[in-house]
C-alpha cells in the first residue's frame, strides 16, 4: 500500500511539473490501481508482485471503493452547485430582462462609477459601452489583456474567436488564463474568467479557426473588430472583410521587447493593414513569439492599449489611432507615433 501510494504521489507531481491536465494524471493513477488488483486476482499466492502490495487484495477493494465514494461524492457537489449558479443566473437573467435596455442596475453604477465621472465618457459613454458588440480574434498574447478590460469595462457583449487550447508555455504572458486551465479551449476559459470578472457582459465564445466561410457572417454581428492573432493570413483577412463591412479595425502586433498597434478604418478616411503591409514578409523575416521570444507583460501593454482605442472608438471620447501607428519599445522605455496613409492601389481600400 505504501508503495502504491509513493508510486501515485509520484505521478501526480511528475504530471503537475510536465503541465498535465488533472483529469490525465486520475487516470494513471487509476490505470496503476486497476494493474495492481488485477495481479492480485491473476497471480499466484505468493508471488513477489502480490508480496510487495500486500498480498490480500481486500485492502485495495476497500482503497478502490473508498475512491469510488469520494468521487461520487464530488461530482455531486459539483452538481448541485452547478445547479445553484444556473438557478442564480436565471434570476439575474430574469431581472435584467424586465429591467429597460441601456439602463443600470445599483451594482453596475457603483462597479462603473470611475468611468461615469470621467468628464469624456460619463454615463452616455458607459452607456454606448453596455451596448457595444466587439470581436476579439484571438484569446492569447494580446487577445488576453484585451477581453480582460473589455469586460472590467463593461462591453455589453464580447465575442472572442480562437481554435488554440491553453498550453503551459502560454501562461508566461497569457494572463486571463490559469494552470488549471491547461489543457482547455482558450475561449472557454476566457469566457470563465470574463464573466467571473464581470457578471453583467455576454461573452460568445468560437472555438474555431477564423476562416473565410465564416468571417464575414460572423464580423456582421459586431461593431468593430480587435485583431490580436499572429500569423499574417488571418491578419490579411480580417482586414479585407472588416474593410469590406465597413469594421474599424483595431490591429496589435510584438516582436521580443516591442509592440505597435493601430486603428485600420478605411470607410472613415484611415488605411487599412494591406495598405502599411502589401505583402507577408518572406518566412523567417517576421518570426513567431515562440521562435524569437517576447517579454511577459509586454502583450498586457499592448493589449490593455488596444482596449483602450476600442474604449474611445465606442464612446467617442478623445482621438483615435486612424492614421497613425503607435510603437512602443518597452526595453528602452520609448513611444513614438507615426503618420500612415492609404495605397491608392490597394486592392482591398484602393483602386487596386
Amino acid at each position: 500500500m505504501v508503495l502504491f501510494l509513493v508510486l501515485a504521489g509520484a505521478l501526480w507531481g511528475l504530471g503537475r511539473m510536465m503541465g498535465t491536465p488533472t483529469q490525465a494524471r486520475l487516470i494513471m493513477i487509476g490505470l496503476l490501481y486497476l494493474a495492481i488488483l488485477a495481479g492480485h486476482v491473476v497471480l499466484p499466492q505468493g508471488h513477489p508482485i502480490r508480496a510487495a502490495t500486500g498480498d490480500h487484495a481486500a485492502p485495495w477493494l476497500v482503497l478502490g471503493a473508498i475512491g469510488v465514494f469520494v468521487l461520487l461524492y464530488r461530482r455531486l457537489l459539483a452538481r448541485v452547485k452547478a445547479r445553484a449558479v444556473e438557478k442564480e443566473a436565471a434570476e439575474e437573467a430574469a431581472v435584467a430582462a424586465a429591467r429597460p435596455k441601456g439602463t443600470f442596475s445599483g451594482a453596475e453604477l457603483e462597479r462603473y462609477a470611475r468611468h461615469i465621472v470621467l468628464r469624456e465618457l460619463g454615463g452616455p459613454g458607459q452607456k454606448a459601452l453596455k451596448e457595444a458588440r466587439v470581436l476579439v480574434l484571438g484569446a492569447g498574447g494580446l487577445g488576453a489583456p484585451a477581453l480582460q478590460y473589455l469586460a472590467a469595462a463593461g462591453i455589453g457583449t464580447i465575442g472572442v474567436i480562437d481554435d488554440d487550447r491553453v498550453e503551459n508555455a502560454n501562461l508566461q504572458r497569457q494572463v486571463i488564463h490559469r494552470d488549471a486551465d491547461i489543457g482547455l479551449p482558450k475561449v472557454f476559459s476566457a469566457q470563465a474568467a470574463m464573466e467571473s470578472q464581470n457578471p453583467n457582459v455576454t461573452v460568445r465564445p468560437y472555438h474555431r479557426r477564423l476562416t473565410g466561410e465564416i468571417a464575414a457572417e460572423l464580423f456582421a454581428d459586431y461593431d468593430l473588430v480587435l485583431d490580436g492573432t499572429d500569423n499574417f493570413d488571418t491578419r490579411y483577412l480580417a482586414n479585407r472583410v472588416a474593410a469590406a463591412a465597413g469594421l474599424p479595425l483595431i490591429s496589435g502586433a510584438l516582436s521580443q521587447w516591442e509592440g505597435q498597434l493601430s486603428v485600420f478604418d478605411p470607410a472613415r478616411g484611415a488605411p487599412c493593414y494591406q495598405c502599411i503591409f502589401p505583402e507577408a514578409p518572406a518566412p523567417g523575416l517576421a518570426p513567431s513569439c515562440a521562435e524569437a521570444g517576447v517579454l511577459g507583460p509586454l502583450p498586457g501593454v499592448v493589449g490593455a492599449m488596444m482596449a483602450v482605442e476600442a474604449i474611445k472608438l465606442v464612446s467617442g471620447a478623445g482621438a483615435v489611432l486612424r492614421g497613425e501607428m503607435l510603437i512602443y519599445d518597452a526595453l528602452w522605455g520609448e513611444t513614438r507615433k507615426i503618420a500612415l496613409k492609404r495605397r491608392a492601389d490597394c486592392p482591398v481600400c484602393g483602386q487596386g
